[in-house]
C-alpha cells in the first residue's frame, strides 16, 4: 500500500473511475479518444487520432469479442466471468480486466478482492492460445486506503494482480496520453 495514500489518484491524466464506472463513458470524456460500436455487438472500438488502439468491453460482450478469435469458454472454463470492464490493447497483446470496487463502509466486497489470482488464471485460460497476457486490476475507491486493508493489498500485488484508486494513468495502458501529445 502507498504511504499517506498517494497513488493513482493522484494521476493528471487517465481513466477515472466512479462507482458503477463503464468505460466507455470514460474514455468518450477524454479529448483525442473516439469509440465506434462493433457490428457484432462485442462492445466497441477505442480510437486514437483516427487509429484503433484498443477493444472495450463489459460483462457478456466480452464473450462476444473473443468469438472473433474462435474461443469458446466451455472449452476453457467451467463456469462464466463476466467483467465489469475489459479493455483489449492491441499493440500489447494485452487483456486488461478491470473491477471496480467502490465501498463505504465495509462488506462483502472485502472478501471479492482475495479472489483475482484465481480469475487472473481463468482469463488467462481463455486467451492462452491466443498468446495474449492478462492483467488484473482493481480500481478502488479511497475507502480502501484505510490500514485494515493493507495485507488484502499486499497480497493483490503478491499475486501478480494490481490495484489503483479512483482512477487508471492512461500509460500504464499503454495507450496515448493527451497531456503528452506534441
Amino acid at each position: 500500500m502507498i504511504k499517506d495514500g498517494k497513488g493513482g489518484s493522484n494521476t493528471q491524466t487517465g481513466l477515472h473511475f466512479e462507482s458503477k464506472a463503464d468505460i466507455r463513458t470514460i474514455f468518450e470524456s477524454i479529448p483525442g479518444y473516439n469509440l465506434r460500436p462493433t457490428p457484432d455487438n462485442a462492445g466497441y472500438e477505442v480510437w486514437f487520432n483516427e487509429e484503433l488502439l484498443a477493444h472495450c468491453f463489459k460483462k457478456q460482450e466480452f464473450y462476444r469479442f473473443l468469438a472473433r478469435y474462435n474461443v469458446n469458454w466451455r472449452e476453457h472454463l467451467s463456469k462464466r466471468l463476466e467483467p465489469d470492464n475489459g479493455l483489449f490493447v492491441i499493440v500489447r497483446d494485452t487483456l486488461f480486466i478491470i473491477e471496480i470496487k467502490f465501498q463505504h463502509v465495509s462488506g462483502s466486497v472485502d472478501e471479492k478482492l482475495q479472489t483475482c489470482d484465481f480469475k487472473r488464471k481463468q482469463y488467462t485460460k481463455l486467451v492462452h492460445a491466443l498468446g495474449w497476457r492478462v492483467e488484473y486490476v482493481y480500481v478502488l475507491s479511497d475507502w480502501y486506503k484505510h490500514p485494515k486493508y493493507r495485507d488484502t493489498l499486499d497480497y493483490i500485488l503478491c499475486m501478480n494482480c494490481h490495484y489503483q484508486f479512483n482512477a487508471i494513468p492512461l500509460k500504464w495502458l499503454g495507450l496515448p496520453d493527451v497531456n503528452s501529445q506534441p
